[in-house]
């Protein structure tokens, strides 16, 4: 059942006269608090944050002067106290209200700036259970919450961003109900994410990849020009999760990322990841979060040459993605295409001399690769609610392969096989890839038919060894991987008519039996993962 309202319009300005200071970033805060004070503002704080502003000097009341009640349980519990609700959550204009403050020694609060314990962070960083819990804030969601409901009467701070913002608004002492009404939105959705990251890391420390309810926070890291076309609004945001990429990579140089940019860039330093860098440097290159090219090589310059070489048409305006530090020499290779976006470990500096020269060329570094074995979620919107699931990190070093031909591949053979899986997983279905020597020599990408995804990463081969002056396309003599069944062995004759001699592929379809068939009249090896890797 609803609750009635009391139907008294809020008062446009509200006089700030005692703020309620309490915060876990001290960054700023002693500096907002002298400002209050030279406006006359009583000030009332807490443990550290009073600790923080009477060593500076300020005149500081503890909030258990305000509730005649001592801080207790190690701090626990100091502002969960009517003395302190009392005087956020009263409606100043009711009688009532204020028969009940004065009757009971409630002083209003007019200005409350909270920011809560760093739970993100401690989560983030991998912090223990105790630890963990340790650092979950109640008093202080329950101030924010209890103030923004009361932001007819009350202002609310919970970022340190908006300090300068609020000295700006109360330059003559009031905030106005806009601006009250504008802290207090940004005040629930502070705290909802704030929520949402304990009930996720809940749902992860006790194995329930699945909860009743799941919630997805985050906080905006930009606002975008726009989101996939001109006229769709976007934002960034994060959700803090402590994963190399692009969320946490640092802009070098270039103007601000498009939502395109993020979606491709994520995609190709994810495909990338899959090549251990200590084995080899790798390269893949993205336009339109499918890889139109993906190699490794002795050296990093080769391994992006080998890359662009599968598909250097589809590469223009694309995203390059490596494994190991970016070069000079591969710098030199790359400003000689139009590329969008490069994002690497990390940049050398006579790397970042030669990149200066294409200006517009963004420049990330996200300072490690993200591990693909590690678990996680992902989510998508679909009308009326979102999909959840754990990250793909099936990785095909973990899979017990099981040939299922009469012949058995190579040791090379099994190489490219293993090389084109890893990229397989990344192309959207159906997905085609052929590989050769650490190279990809084809790609075909979400077609509805599996048969013309072969069919299109052949002809791209062709045109390929075309553009290369070579006899013939890196198709013939290659390994394909298809990241799910094939389901007739038609798929499979597309690839044999373009030279694969290998093949690798999940299984599992009614029609095994006809595909293998297909492949040992052919004298093709082919080897079953187990595996799917569809991706849409």
């Amino acid at each position: 059942m609803a609750v009635a309202s009391k139907k008294i319009p809020a008062p446009d300005e509200v006089r700030i006269q005692t703020a309620l200071l309490s915060v876990s970033d001290k960054a700023g805060i002693v500096e907002l608090a002298r400002a209050l004070d030279e406006k006359g503002v009583r000030l009332v704080s807490t443990g550290g944050t009073h600790k923080a502003l009477a060593a500076a000097g300020l005149p500081v009341m503890d909030v258990s002067e305000l509730t005649g009640f001592p801080e207790v349980m190690d701090g626990r519990v100091k502002t969960l106290h009517p003395g302190v609700h009392g005087g956020l959550l009263a409606i100043r204009d009711d009688a009532d209200h204020k028969a009940a403050m004065d009757e009971h020694g409630i002083a209003a609060i007019d200005l409350v700036v909270i920011n809560l314990y760093p739970f993100e962070e401690v989560r983030a960083q991998g912090g223990d259970y105790p630890t963990t819990v340790e650092n979950i804030d109640i008093g202080g969601p329950a101030m924010i919450r209890a103030s923004a409901k009361n932001h007819a009467y009350v202002t609310i701070v919970t970022d340190p961003a908006d300090y300068s913002v609020l000295l700006d608004e109360i330059a003559n002492g009031t905030t106005r109900y806009a601006f009250r009404q504008k802290m207090a939105a940004k005040a629930y959705a502070r705290t909802a994410a704030y929520d949402a990251a304990i009930s996720n890391w809940f749902a992860e420390a006790l194995d329930t990849p699945m909860p009743r309810h799941r919630v997805i926070g985050g906080v905006l890291k930009e606002e975008m020009r726009y989101g996939e076309n001109p006229h769709q609004k976007a934002g960034f945001y994060v959700t803090g999760e402590n994963r190399p990429g692009v969320a946490t990579a640092a802009l070098l140089q270039g103007k601000q990322l498009s939502y395109n940019n993020i979606n491709d860039t994520d995609a190709a330093f994810e495909l990338v990841a899959e090549f251990l860098p200590e084995k080899a440097p790798a390269c893949a290159i993205i336009k339109h979060a499918n890889p139109c090219g993906v190699a490794t090589a002795p050296s990093l310059a080769e391994a992006y040459r080998r890359a662009l070489a599968c598909d250097s048409t589809s590469a223009f305006g694309g995203i390059i993605a490596l494994n190991q530090e970016l070069d000079a020499e591969t710098a030199e290779e790359i400003v000689k295409l139009f590329t969008e976006v490069i994002i690497a470990p990390s940049i050398s500096d006579e790397a970042k001399a030669i990149i200066a020269k294409k200006p517009n060329l963004r420049l990330l570094a996200a300072g490690g690769l993200p591990d693909p074995r590690t678990p996680g979620l992902t989510a998508k919107t679909v009308a009326g609610g979102f999909l959840v699931q754990t990250r793909d990190n099936g990785m095909v070093e973990d899979l017990e392969l099981k040939v299922v031909t009469k012949r058995a591949p190579s040791a090379q053979e099994l190489e490219d096989m293993k090389f084109a899986f890893k990229v397989a997983k990344h192309v959207k279905s159906n997905a085609v890839v052929y590989a050769k020597d650490g190279q990809t020599a084809g790609i075909g990408a979400g077609q509805m038919s599996r048969v013309d995804s072969a069919r299109i990463a052949a002809i791209k081969a062709e045109e390929a060894a075309k553009s290369l002056g070579l006899a013939a396309p890196l198709t013939r003599g290659s390994a394909v991987a298809s990241e799910a069944f094939l389901p007739f062995a038609d798929g499979l004759l597309s690839a044999i008519a373009a030279g694969a001699t290998a093949v690798i592929q999940p299984g599992g379809s009614m029609r095994d039996d006809e595909v293998i068939a297909a492949a040992n009249e052919h004298n093709v090896a082919m080897v079953f993962t187990g595996m799917r890797h569809f991706r849409h």
